[in-house]
């Protein structure tokens, strides 16, 4: 019964932060108020930098609450193996670039387009686990795969466009912006997840403080691009400019957002997550279009999306194998 529990709380959470970091993000990018709005790249290196405290915490935490402890394996696991450390340093680059591309998929994107399109993660995940990691894929995942693809092709296909040339025109722009952001986030997030996955298979390390030297990376690597993009903005106005509640909650959820999914992962199976996905899809979208008003569904985008969510969990459907006779 506790497990049943665990598995809908799991399924709860993570439908919970998928939704919840997609639309705050569109809503507090597009929010039309006084004075300059908030860097992205700020929004960045501060999540990281809570990512770390979190982490910090949560390992003092497994070592009983021990300030010792808690030294002593910070600096056996990161100081006195540099090139362990090192070897974070790929990976982190590329999620804190994978990180600033979804603020400018949701600065350019609905959030209902945004939430299918990026599911094209799925596929660049499954290749990059073929060729880095030898996974051999069933003909249930490739079928998927081209599903998936489909989907995604008639989610993005061109519906009526406005009928003021001008709009039309900066829509148009926008949303090519927009999509190729999400499909080089879909390629980061591919590579990445599965580089990281191979490091954690090698050692014995624990998640959290892979997790610290992940966020150590990611601060240097976000202060470095804050500072080459928007160096003369944080000069005029200070790093926390435009900052509000709003950004605060969107920064929070970025942070915890992927240490929430890691700790309840192991309570939720393939069928699960393809429910939370599925779930979080239609939530973005049925917002969307009633709260944030700024998303017109068309009869191509609902098919597109229906085979997108079919191929999410034919992709997790494992077939069970045929009953050997001789054991009967």
């Amino acid at each position: 019964m506790a497990s049943v529990k665990l598995k809908y709380l799991s399924l709860g959470v993570l439908v919970f932060q998928t939704t919840s970091l997609v639309l705050t993000m569109r809503y507090s990018r597009t929010l039309q108020g006084e004075g300059p709005r908030y860097l992205a790249s700020s929004a960045v290196v501060v999540a990281e930098f809570l990512k770390i405290l979190t982490c910090v915490g949560l390992v003092f935490k497994d070592h009983s609450y021990s300030g010792r402890a808690l030294s002593s394996i910070l600096r056996q696991e990161i100081l006195h193996k540099p090139v362990e450390t090192l070897k974070l340093a790929i990976p982190s680059g590329i999620y804190t670039l994978q990180n600033n591309l979804l603020y400018v998929a949701l600065s350019n994107l609905d959030a209902a387009t945004y939430q299918v399109t990026y599911q094209l993660k799925i596929l660049t995940t499954a290749l990059f686990s073929v060729f880095m990691l030898g996974r051999r894929l069933g003909v249930y995942q490739w079928l998927s795969l081209l599903i998936l693809m489909a989907g995604i092709a008639l989610v993005q296909w061109p519906g009526d466009s406005p009928s003021d040339p001008q709009k039309q025109q900066l829509t148009a722009g926008s949303q090519f912006v927009g999509l190729v952001a999400v499909l080089v986030a879909c390629c980061s997030s591919g590579f990445a997840g599965v580089y990281f996955e191979k490091i954690l298979k090698e050692t014995k390390q624990s998640v959290w403080v892979r997790n610290i030297q992940l966020g150590m990376f990611g601060l240097v690597f976000g202060v470095f691009g804050m500072l080459a993009y928007d160096g003369d903005r944080v000069q005029e106005h200070g790093m926390f400019q435009g900052y509000n509640t709003l950004t605060w909650i969107v920064v929070a959820l970025q942070a915890l957002g992927g240490l929430v999914i890691a700790a309840v992962i192991k309570y939720a199976d393939n069928i699960l997550k393809g429910f939370a996905t599925s779930l979080s899809i239609i939530l973005s979208t049925l917002i969307s279009y009633f709260w944030l008003e700024d998303f017109e569904p068309s009869s191509v985008f609902f098919l597109g999306t229906v085979l997108v969510i079919m191929a999410t969990f034919l992709y997790g459907y494992e077939s069970k194998p045929a009953p050997n006779p001789s054991r009967a």
